[in-house]
Formats: C-alpha cells, structure tokens, sequence
C-alpha cells in the first residue's frame, strides 16, 4: 500500500497513466477461449460432475417436463428456476396440487430439450449435441432468457458450424432470437457466397414463406455488387493517376538529370536502377517520337499521340516552365490559352485527380492539389 500512487489534488494534474496492454495468449483470446470450452471453467470438474448426477439420477426432482413424442423429463424446481426466470414463472402458474410441478417445452426435439435443461444444471454439453441441437438450444436459449447458452451457440456457428447450406436458417433465427452479431455474420456470408447460397434449401424455403426477406436479401445482394464495382473502378482510377503521376516524375528526371539513353547524364550501366519504373517505357516513347514519320499524316501515330498527352499533362501541373527541362512545356503552356472550356475544364479535372495521389509531400517541381481551381 505504501508504493501505490495515489490520485489526490496535489498530483492529479496530468492524466492517468494507461493501463497495462492485455497479455496474448496462443491459444487465442481468452473470449474465444471460454466460450470454446465444454463446460464452466470456472467450476472444478468435481462440481460439475456433481450436478450431472443430480441431473441424471433426478433424485428428489419435483418438476415434470413434458416434451414432443409424450417425453418426460425430470428436473429440480430450485435449479431450473434460479438458472431461467421464464421456467420459474411458468412453474408458478402451474395450479394443480400434484407433488410435481408440471411445464411443457414443445416444438423441438426431446433430446434438445434435455440437452439445454442439463446446461441449466452444470452449462456442460456435448460436443456432439451443440451440432445437433445448436439452432434448437439457440431458440431455447432467447425464449427462456439464458444468455450464457445463447452466447456459448453464437460462438459455435460463428467458429465452426456456419456454412452455407444452414446460413439462411440461422439468419432467420438470429433475427427472431435477437443475435445481431451472429445476424451479420450470416448476412456477409449471404453476400460473399451467394451463388452457394442460393442454391441451398434453406433459401428455396425462405423464398417462399418469407418472400419480404427474400427481397430484402437481393437488394442487399445487388447493392453490395454494386459497390464492389465501384470500388473497383475506384482502385483502378487510382492506379492510373498514380501511374501518371510516377511518369510526371520520371519526365522531370530524364530532362534533368538523364537516365541510361536520353538527358544530359547517361548511366553506363543499363541494367543499374534508376529508381524510377516510368524511365525505361518514356524512354521508348520519346525515342518512337523522335523518329516517327506517321506523326505528321492525319489520323498520325497513336504512340505519339499519347505520348503528346503526356508532355501537355506536364505543362499543366509543371511550377515553372521557363527553368523546366522538359520538351515543350512552355509552348503547352501557351497552346492551354486557345483551348474551349470543355477541355480546359476535362484537363483540370485530370490534374487534380493525378495531384491527388499524392496528398503529403509531392514533388517540389509540380503544383498541390489544392492551387488546381477547377
């Protein structure tokens, strides 16, 4: 106590220090971990094991639950109604002057039912039975209020028993049964399977006796599609305004500096790096422009075409043309006053996007994104 630091008016000018980060387990994290487990850890498997014998040799039960088929199984009043409020309500209800009290848990199979009354005793379970029973115990699990049961199912569809073929079921039941985490860890699987999905039985069913979300899913779908081709298009403008700026760059270092073939300083060594993957495709350009006889004859040479773009983007995004190496950039400069609107607007709209790509810092040679007024 003497070593703790303690918060008073005096030191508590500055914040607080930071907790400690949480320690990383290989095994995972510790939710993942405990909710994985077949049992309570926090309970010795000698308890456990106690309250499966009270469960399984029902000595002393003094409730009857009925279930499907005419089933019965027996159960302590005290247990089950401290481990669900609903249970205790309905044993309540229950008038009759019989030494047992009498519920029914109908609509799922007996041995689910069973399944999810040992829970309530000791919250062990089979393996085999949560993937039996996992949507049962989940519909269980919201009806009579036990959230560690509905938890423990989350965990098993969200890690190991979701698939394609049951995702629909287990959508429908997520909605009902008030999962909003396992719900939108169906409705990605919808969207990223859903030529699998659709094929399954548990969508033909759905189709037909929820027709609204049936439509509600293929608009998700044709939205989701949609967004995935505009975030396509997106990346690949991206691409091609990054690459455009990488030429720019290159443009002003082969003028200026030279690389290889063409400038004032030739690199002997050809297979030597330069730095900039634009030089050696401009390099190529400029030599073809230099020698091409088509450039002159109307329709002219599409390499050079293109290749004359590229010296007027320059121009356009280029501080000072006067001190510039580069070909022609001042008289590109000259030939933007004679453009029409249109395409002064559709260049400027070019230079900003290519600007753009390179937000911080940029080239000391080039305008910011910001001087491009559009």
């Amino acid at each position: 106590m003497e070593n703790m630091d303690v918060i008073s008016p005096e030191n508590a000018s500055g914040p607080p220090s930071p907790p400690p980060p949480p320690v990383k387990s290989n095994s995972g994290t510790m939710w993942k971990k405990s909710t994985l487990q077949k049992c309570n850890i926090f309970a010795s498997k000698a308890t456990r094991d106690a309250w499966d014998r009270m469960f399984d040799e029902a000595h002393g039960a003094d409730v009857l639950i009925h279930t499907d088929d005419n089933g019965l199984i027996y159960a302590h009043s005290n247990v089950i109604g401290m481990a669900s409020d609903v249970i205790r309500g309905l044993m309540k209800q229950d008038k009759t002057n019989s030494r047992r009290k009498s519920i029914s848990i109908l609509g799922v199979p007996h041995d689910a039912v069973r399944v999810f009354i040992r829970f309530l005793y000791s919250s062990c379970y089979e393996k085999q039975d949560m993937e039996d029973f996992a949507m049962h115990l989940l519909v269980l699990s919201h009806v009579y209020v036990v959230p560690h049961l509905k938890r423990v199912c989350e965990s098993h569809f969200e890690n190991t028993l979701l698939n394609e073929e049951n995702v629909i079921d287990v959508f429908q039941l997520a909605l009902l049964c008030d999962a909003p985490r396992l719900g939108l860890l169906c409705h990605r699987m919808i969207l990223k399977s859903f030529e699998e999905v659709s094929t399954s039985q548990g969508w033909i069913a759905m189709k037909q006796s929820h027709p609204s979300l049936h439509k509600e899913l293929l608009r998700s779908v044709s939205y989701e599609l949609n967004s995935l081709k505009q975030r396509s298009r997106k990346q690949k403008e991206i691409q091609t305004y990054t690459q455009l700026y990488d030429a720019m760059e290159a443009f002003v270092h082969i003028c200026r500096d030279g690389c290889r073939e063409i400038g004032p300083t030739k690199i002997e060594n050809p297979h030597v790096s330069c730095g900039f993957q634009a030089c050696n495709g401009l390099e190529m350009l400029l030599k073809h422009l230099a020698g091409c006889k088509l450039r002159s004859i109307p329709g002219g040479c599409s390499r050079c075409k293109r290749m004359w773009q590229l010296l007027e983007l320059h121009s356009r995004i280029c501080v000072d043309s006067e001190q510039c190496k580069v070909p022609l950039c001042s008289s590109f400069k000259e030939r933007m006053k004679k453009q029409s609107r249109k395409d002064e607007k559709r260049w400027k709209l070019l230079v900003k996007n290519v600007l753009s790509t390179k937000r911080i810092g940029g080239s000391p040679f080039f305008l910011q994104a910001i001087d491009v007024n559009m």
